[in-house]
């Protein structure tokens, strides 16, 4: 078919912007969460989703596993694969932020270039790179989807720190030891750091 893009233009409209900011009380941004499996990424995410509702916050939890099972269904575990899936999620949370929305995304997005490239199409300016950090031995014991263990049985390949590497980011903007701290304060401490980034509504 060729590569059609060159003939498509993108449109932008700065009013919108403005006016759906005033209408929110808040510009949107996106929090990517990335880690092993295991690590507490979804976990954090929909209580920070729910805390920030609480505040009258506009935001919404894009869930890896969630888009595994629509959009991004096609898809399977390759390097290529992977590239694509976190590709079309960095997209979809583009879009989102652009509605003013606050995005949380877990996504386990295991190269550097990954997150990277979800950055860039984002934008820098409205990226909060969040590590959620817990070695492999700890998520193998909590296990909380048995991932861990049919991986073991050998019904699941290229299983992402164990057949599969994952790159720590090298300088992510939030580390979250999920070995020491517990997911209340991992929340309210990425809730401080979110309201510090973006000029916050009046807390009720």
């Amino acid at each position: 078919m060729g590569n059609q893009t060159k003939h498509i233009f993108k449109y932008t409209a700065e009013s919108s912007q403005k006016l759906r900011k005033k209408l929110v009380g808040h510009p949107g941004m996106v929090v990517w969460l990335t880690g092993l499996s295991g690590a507490g990424k979804s976990t954090i995410s929909f209580a920070l989703e729910k805390r920030l509702l609480e505040t009258g916050g506009l935001t919404y939890c894009l869930d890896g596993d969630n888009l595994r099972l629509g959009i991004n269904e096609n898809l399977g575990f390759s390097e290529e694969d992977r590239s694509e899936n976190v590709r079309r999620i960095a997209h979809i949370a583009r879009l989102f932020q652009d509605a003013g929305f606050i995005v949380i995304v877990a996504c386990i997005s295991p190269a550097s270039h990954m997150r990277e490239n979800a950055k860039q199409i984002i934008g820098t300016e409205n990226f909060l790179e969040v590590y959620v950090k817990a070695d492999i031995n700890t998520c193998q014991l909590r296990d909380p989807k048995g991932l861990y263990k049919k991986v073991q049985n050998g019904e699941i390949k290229n299983f992402t720190g164990i057949s599969a590497a994952y790159e720590e980011p090298a300088q992510p903007d939030i580390v979250l030891d999920t070995e020491k701290i517990k997911v209340d304060d991992s929340v309210e401490y990425l809730f401080s750091e979110i309201t510090k980034r973006v000029e916050w509504m009046d807390k009720p």
